[in-house]
């Protein structure tokens, strides 16, 4: 009897393997964009999607004749739009394969926006919708609270300067609404992401980009008025679309039935296969190196109650030293996800990518959903930036602020008092306004930032510093309009700049990406040699009190974040 099991079992796992594969990904929980280095982190992420996973995965697919369809759940949580145009690329190449793409939705956008979402489906050659569900194909908006009342009310004054008009981080608390300048900026960025999604759209809908501003309009959609409209192909359930795909695929001589298997799980198996005969032939590796969220100065660290990843200066300094030493390493793609920070740690960044460019190791930067302000300055030491069109990025300004508190206490009853042994002793304290000599100080600062950031731009960029001014001065930009002006070199995604390290590097099409530094568990108990030892490139956890409430405590000035920061809060949906 046990015989006949175990016999049984072999049969279905020799089936499975030579069965016709259906790859299916579910993007209704969003994506990560970095692999952790960290023990809790990467036991966070074990049952997280990554972008490069999926991304990849697709079109490992795509070439794979064993790999009949691809089936996506598409809604849910935001993603990035440079995250959606990544995906958008993948999908395109496995139809282009000849293989049919199905994405399926229970609603885009319940009672809420779905344009992005609707966006990224639009680059499957079928859509189905759910009969009771509606496409939120509203356009977006882009906006921005303001506290000047509020802590005019409260007794607070909010005291700053920037360089230049468009660095508007400080507006928040200093203006009632919009200047011209930020309004100018913001209505561009609404400006280019409108044309982005309306010719994508239309392409792929088969009507044109005036039709789509028109349906934009009107939106959202009912179901049924969503068929009408040509907006989506069938009105269906799960089951009826994933039928449907079992049986196109169902061999006709009653061998094993098509296997559902996702997209990540498919790439990992094979990725982990592969790895060995790929390092034995000793040809290359391009390392993948990730710096997520705020720049800030020392070790990388990640928030355990919900405030997020931080790119630590001396991590990934440490990566890149680690890097450029390493025989098996023949390029780098920097992958920067990050609205800025600390200009120190940011400059610290610089100089190792610098040096690991001039080292003879290529780096390329793939720039993912937002890279400015200190993250367009970490990118400034490679030889090449690749962006999507919908990156945020630019931001070549800088700003400082605080939030004088004396009228606030007074009210609450609470004095203050303090012994300042200089002149300049309290200038950053927020119990008095900046002195006039602390003006002179504080204005010093910014220019010589100023000047240092556009100068370090205009030579990494080979551009003129009048040239960098005209598109600095804080201002923000899509990926694609930074690509027209200058500040970046080719559009695209990971796959792009992968594309293009192994090419600058002399590598061949199969030399593998592979997150880096690689550590074992036996890494982590041994000490660390040096400050150049790949095993100091880890990030750490950060017990944060303030957890989710993070950006709300950074808002109202409590721990700076730095100077080169992006300035509102940027989601695109």
């Amino acid at each position: 009897m046990v015989e006949s099991v175990s016999i049984a079992r072999l049969s279905r796992i020799r089936q499975r393997r030579t069965a016709p594969l259906i790859l299916e990904v579910d993007l209704t929980e969003g994506l990560a964009d970095e692999t952790p280095t960290d023990p809790i982190g990467q036991i966070l992420a074990m049952r997280r999607q990554r972008l490069s996973d999926v991304v990849e995965g697709i079109r490992r697919g795509a070439a794979d004749p064993r790999v009949k369809a691809l089936v996506a759940k598409v809604g849910g949580q935001p993603i990035g739009l440079a995250k959606v145009q990544e995906l958008r690329s993948a999908v395109q190449v496995f139809g282009q394969a000849g293989k049919p793409t199905v994405a399926w939705s229970e609603s885009f956008g319940e009672f809420g926006p779905g344009t992005v979402h609707y966006y990224l489906a639009c680059a499957f050659s079928e859509i189905a919708l759910l009969p009771s569900g509606s496409v939120g194909l509203t356009g977006i908006n882009v906006g921005n609270l303001f506290f000047r009342d509020v802590v005019d009310r409260l007794g607070v004054e909010y005291e700053g300067g920037a360089r230049h008009e468009y660095k508007t981080a400080a507006n928040t608390f200093t203006e009632r609404g919009m200047t011209a300048p930020h309004r100018e900026a913001t209505g561009r960025i609404v400006a280019s992401f409108t044309e982005q999604f309306a010719e994508g759209i239309a392409e792929a809908r088969g009507t044109t980009a005036a039709e789509v501003r028109s349906l934009m309009d009107r939106g959202p959609f009912l179901a049924a008025e969503a068929l009408e409209a040509g907006l989506v192909d069938r009105l269906c359930y799960r089951d009826e679309v994933y039928g449907e795909l079992f049986d196109r695929f169902r061999p006709a001589d009653g061998a094993a039935a098509p296997h559902l298997q996702y997209v990540a799980r498919y790439h990992r198996l094979h990725s982990l296969a592969d790895r060995v005969p790929s390092v034995r032939r000793g040809g290359g590796q391009v390392a993948l190196i990730s710096g997520v969220g705020q720049v800030v100065s020392g070790r990388s660290r990640r928030a355990p109650l919900g405030g997020g990843t931080a790119m630590g200066s001396e991590t990934l300094a440490t990566a890149f030293r680690a890097a450029r030493r390493d025989p098996a390493v023949r390029a780098v793609v920097f992958r920067v996800d990050s609205p800025g920070g600390s200009y120190v740690a940011s400059d610290v960044i610089m100089r190792e990518v610098r040096l690991t460019e001039e080292a003879g190791t290529a780096v390329v930067v793939s720039m993912g959903d937002v890279a400015a302000s200190g993250g367009y300055f970490v990118a400034l030491g490679a030889g090449t930036i690749v962006a999507q069109p919908g990156t945020i990025t630019g931001s070549i300004g800088v700003f400082v602020g605080k939030a004088v508190l004396t009228g606030l206490l007074d009210k609450l009853g609470v004095g203050s008092d303090r012994v300042d042994g200089a002149r300049h002793a309290g200038m950053f304290g927020t119990d008095r306004k900046f002195s006039e000599s602390e003006w002179e100080r504080v204005n010093a600062m910014l220019d010589h930032i100023y000047d240092d950031f556009t100068a370090k731009v205009a030579h990494a960029r080979g551009m003129s510093r009048e040239d960098v001014h005209e598109v600095a001065r804080g201002r923000v930009w899509t990926g694609k309009d930074a690509f027209e002006r200058g500040l970046v070199d080719e559009l695209g995604g990971l796959d792009a700049a992968v594309r293009r390290a192994r090419s600058r590097a002399g590598l061949p099409s199969s030399a593998p990406l592979r997150p880096y530094p690689r550590t074992t568990p036996l890494d982590r108990l041994l000490p660390v040699e040096s400050s150049e030892d790949r095993t100091a490139a880890l990030a750490r956890m950060r017990l944060s009190g303030w957890g989710p409430l993070a950006d709300v405590s950074a808002r109202l000035g409590l721990p700076a974040a730095g100077p080169l920061v992006l300035p509102g809060s940027w989601e695109v949906r």
